[in-house]
C-alpha cells in the first residue's frame, strides 16, 4: 500500500511539473508575440533571465490559482452565476497581475488588459494540459472532485449503503430522435446502456444485446404526455406529482387578471405551491435530494439554477453553494468554459449565416440575443449543472434530478432533425459518460435514470404559411381592424409568445442572474376590455376574454363574435378547437361543421383521429382545469411527417398535440423494477412521478413527507 501511495505522489509531482513547464513555455511565447506583455527588464535581459522571469512567473500564477481562486468563489457565492461566469476573466487576470509583481526576478509586467489575455491562454492551456496527462487516471479525477465534496459533507452522517438515484432530463429530446441517435452512432454511451450496436436499434421496451458487445444494462420506454406537452406541465408533474390545472405554457387567469407563464419566476413558485397543497407531498426530492437547472425544487434543500427560487430574496436559504463551488473553484475549467461560450456564439452566428445563404426552409430569426441564449444553453447551463451533479454523486445524495436544455433550445431554431442539433446530442451523450465514470467512484452506489419532458414536431410556424398570426386570424373572425404589420396585431394585444421561443433556456438565464426579467407589466396584466387574449404555447393556442368572469360556452362566443369559432375552425392551418358547451358540457370543432360533444370522442373521434390514441382522454381531461381558455386551438397536423404549425416562431415546437412531441422516453436501468406492466403505456408526467417514487422505495430511498412549511400553507 506505501508503494502505491508513492507512485500516486510521484505521479502527481509529475504532472504538476508537466504542467508547470508548459506553462512556462505559453508565458514565453505570449511575451514574443504581445507588445504590453514583458518578461525583461527595458535595457534587456539574457534568454536565461527571460526563462527564470517565465518559470517563476508561470508557478507563482498556479499557486495563487491553486489556494486563493477557491477562496475567491467562497467570497462570491452570493453573485449570481451568469455574473460570476463574466467575472472569469477579470478575476484570472487579477491573479496573473499579482503572481508578476511578487515574481522574485522583478521583471514581469503586463497591460491590465493584456493579463487578461494571457491568464485565459494560460489558464485554457493548463487544463488541457492536466487532462491530456490524467485522461486514463480516474482515480486523479475522482480525489479532485470528491475533495470538494468532502468539505461540505464534513459535518455531516456517514453516506447510506443503499445505492442511490440520478435523474437526468435531457430536455426536448424525444423517443424517436434518441432511438434514431443511438441507431446512428451518435449517442455511443446510451447505444451502450442499451446493449446495442452500432446500426442495431432498440427493439421494443427493452432491446436485447446484438452478441457483439456487453449485454445491455439499461431499458427504453416511451411515455406520452398530456395535451400540454412542455416543460412546465411535465417537469411539475415529475417532480410534485400533479400536472391539474396547467392547461398550457402561457394562460390567462380571469380572477386574477394575470397572465401566468411557466418560466416567470413568480409563476413557477405559484404552479409549484399550488401542486404542493394538491398532492400533500412536498415532492421528489425532499429527503437528502438535488435539484439543479430545473424549473421546479421538487422539495430538494439543495438548489442550483432553479426559477421557482429566482424570485425569492437572496440569501443563505438559495444561493446553491454546492453548484456554484463545484463549477467555479476550478480556474482553468471556468475558462475553459468561457472560451466554449464565446466560440458558442461564433459557432451559432455561422450556423445561421450558412441557413440564411443556402435558402433553408423553414427557417426563423436567430438574431438579436439568440447566440447567447444559445451559448448559455449549450455550455455554461449544462457545464454547471454536470459539474453540481458530480458534486452531488460524490456527496453521497440519495436522490438528484438535473435537467440539460440543451438540445430543446437549438431544436426550436435549426429543427429537432437538424445537424446543429445532432451536435448537441453528442455532447450530452459526452455528459452521461461523464456521469458513469464520476458514478463509479462516488461513496454509494448510483442509478442513472435518462428521460425526457417531451419531444418536438417539426415544421413552419404558422405566421411564415399564411401571413398572419393566429391573433391576427382572431380578429379576422371578431370583426377587429387587422393592421398590416407582421405581427397582424397591434401592440396593446399583441399576441403574447409570439417571438420568445427559447423558453427552457431562458429560464436558466434567469435563474442564473437571480434578477430575473419579468415580462412587461401590460402583458402580464392586459388592461380590461372586451378584445380578446391571444396567447401561444407552441402549436397549441388560447384565445380568452378578460372582459368576461367565467369560462364562455360556445353559445356565448356565437351570441358575440358569430363568425369567430366557423373562421378558426375551417381554417387549413387549424386542426381542431375544444370550446365549452351548454348543452354538451364541452365539444370539439373541426372543419366542415365538425361538432363532437367530448362524451363521444371515443366512438366518434372526429378531427381528432389524425392526433393518435389518447388524444380524447387528454383533451378531456384539460377541458376539466379551472383554467382553460374560452377557446382552446390546437394547429393542424400532416401525419405524413408529424409536421405541425406554430403559433410561435419555431420551427422544432411542442406544448399541444401532433407528431413527436407528445412522445418523450425513459431510460432506467434493468436493475429497476419495470416502468409499467407488459403491454401497458406509459400515460402522464403524474404516472412518471409515481414510476421514481416507487424506484426510490424499492432502494429505500427516501419517503415524501411534507415539511413544516408545507403544513403551515396548507393550514392557510
Amino acid at each position: 500500500m506505501r508503494g502505491v501511495r508513492w507512485r500516486r505522489v510521484a505521479s502527481q509531482i509529475g504532472r504538476s511539473v508537466a504542467v508547470w513547464a508548459v506553462s512556462t513555455l505559453t508565458m514565453l511565447v505570449l511575451a514574443a508575440l504581445l507588445p504590453d506583455f514583458q518578461l525583461q527588464s527595458a535595457d534587456g535581459d539574457s534568454a536565461t533571465r527571460i526563462a527564470v522571469t517565465a518559470a517563476c512567473g508561470a508557478g507563482a500564477f498556479g499557486v495563487l490559482s491553486a489556494v486563493v481562486w477557491p477562496l475567491l468563489v467562497r467570497l462570491l457565492l452570493l453573485v449570481p452565476a451568469l455574473v460570476l461566469g463574466l467575472l472569469v476573466f477579470f478575476l484570472n487576470g487579477s491573479l496573473l497581475l499579482l503572481a508578476l509583481r511578487i515574481n522574485p526576478s522583478g521583471r514581469g509586467e503586463a497591460a491590465p488588459e493584456t493579463a487578461v489575455i494571457v491568464a485565459a491562454v494560460m489558464s485554457a492551456v493548463a487544463s488541457a494540459t492536466g487532462a491530456a496527462l490524467a485522461v486514463r487516471d480516474d482515480e486523479t479525477y475522482r480525489r479532485r472532485l470528491h475533495r470538494l465534496a468532502a468539505r461540505r459533507r464534513r459535518t455531516d452522517p456517514p453516506c447510506p449503503t443503499a445505492p442511490g438515484l440520478v435523474f437526468v432530463q435531457l430536455d426536448g429530446v424525444g423517443h424517436d430522435v434518441l432511438v434514431d441517435a443511438v441507431r446512428t452512432g451518435l449517442m455511443p454511451t446510451v447505444a451502450r446502456w442499451l446493449g446495442t450496436g452500432h446500426g442495431a436499434p432498440p427493439t421494443g421496451d427493452g432491446p436485447r444485446s446484438t452478441g457483439d458487445g456487453p449485454p445491455p444494462t439499461h431499458r427504453i420506454t416511451p411515455w406520452r404526455t398530456d395535451w400540454s406537452s412542455q416543460t412546465g406541465a411535465s417537469q411539475l408533474g415529475i417532480l410534485h406529482g400533479s400536472t391539474f390545472d396547467v392547461p398550457a405554457f402561457r394562460w390567462y387567469e380571469k380572477e386574477r387578471g394575470e397572465v401566468m407563464v411557466c418560466n416567470r419566476p413568480t409563476s413557477a413558485a405559484e404552479l409549484q405551491r399550488r401542486a404542493v397543497l394538491r398532492t400533500g407531498d412536498g415532492g421528489l426530492l425532499t429527503v437528502d435530494g438535488a435539484s439543479r437547472g430545473n424549473l421546479f425544487s421538487g422539495g430538494a434543500g439543495e438548489q442550483a439554477l432553479v426559477l421557482s427560487i429566482a424570485a425569492r430574496r437572496r440569501g443563505r436559504e438559495n444561493r446553491s453553494r454546492a453548484g456554484y463551488f463545484a463549477y467555479f473553484s476550478d480556474p482553468a475549467g471556468a475558462v475553459r468554459t468561457a472560451l466554449s461560450f464565446v466560440a458558442e456564439v461564433v459557432r451559432e452566428i455561422g450556423q445561421s449565416t450558412r441557413a440564411r445563404m443556402c435558402g433553408q426552409r423553414p427557417r426563423v430569426s436567430r438574431g438579436g440575443l439568440y447566440p447567447l441564449v444559445r451559448a448559455f444553453a449549450t455550455v455554461v447551463e449544462r457545464d454547471v449543472v454536470v459539474a453540481a451533479v458530480m458534486g452531488d454523486m460524490l456527496a453521497g445524495r440519495t436522490a438528484v434530478y438535473a435537467d440539460l436544455v440543451a438540445y430543446d433550445e437549438v431544436a426550436h431554431h435549426s429543427g429537432p432533425r437538424s445537424r446543429d442539433a445532432e451536435k448537441v446530442l453528442q455532447r450530452l451523450d459526452r455528459s452521461l459518460a461523464l456521469l458513469q465514470r464520476v458514478a463509479e467512484h462516488a461513496p454509494r452506489p448510483y442509478r442513472v435514470i435518462v428521460l425526457s419532458d417531451h419531444g418536438q414536431s417539426p415544421g413552419e410556424t404558422f405566421r411564415s404559411r399564411y401571413g398572419r398570426t393566429l391573433g391576427g386570424l382572431v380578429r379576422v373572425g371578431c370583426g377587429l381592424p387587422v393592421p398590416r404589420r407582421a405581427t397582424g396585431v397591434p401592440p396593446r394585444v399583441r399576441q403574447r409568445g409570439s417571438t420568445h421561443s427559447g423558453t427552457e433556456a431562458r429560464a436558466a438565464v434567469r435563474a442564473a442572474l437571480r434578477r430575473p426579467v419579468e415580462e412587461r407589466s401590460e402583458q402580464l396584466r392586459p388592461a380590461p376590455g372586451s378584445e380578446p387574449i391571444v396567447l401561444a404555447s407552441g402549436n397549441l393556442g388560447l384565445v380568452s376574454f378578460p372582459d368576461v368572469p367565467h369560462r364562455m360556452t360556445k353559445e356565448e362566443i356565437d351570441a358575440r363574435h358569430p363568425a369567430l369559432l366557423t373562421t378558426l375552425a375551417n381554417h387549413p392551418g387549424i386542426g381542431f378547437l375544444l370550446v365549452r358547451s351548454e348543452e354538451h358540457d364541452g365539444v370539439v370543432l373541426g372543419a366542415h361543421g365538425a361538432e363532437i360533444p367530448l362524451s363521444k370522442l371515443d366512438d366518434q373521434p372526429g378531427p381528432l383521429a389524425r392526433f393518435g390514441p389518447g388524444a380524447a382522454e387528454a383533451v378531456r381531461r384539460t377541458h376539466s382545469f379551472p383554467h382553460t381558455a374560452d377557446i382552446m386551438v390546437n394547429s393542424a397536423l400532416d401525419p405524413a411527417g408529424g409536421e405541425v404549425l406554430a403559433f410561435e416562431e419555431q420551427i422544432g415546437s411542442h406544448g399541444g398535440l401532433g407528431g413527436a412531441q407528445s412522445h418523450p422516453f425513459l431510460l432506467s436501468p434493468l436493475e429497476l423494477s419495470a416502468p409499467v406492466d407488459g403491454e401497458a403505456e406509459l400515460t402522464g408526467a403524474e404516472q412518471v412521478h409515481q414510476v421514481l417514487r416507487r424506484w426510490l422505495d424499492e432502494l429505500n430511498g427516501p419517503q415524501i413527507p411534507l415539511t413544516d412549511d408545507t403544513e403551515d400553507e396548507r393550514a392557510a
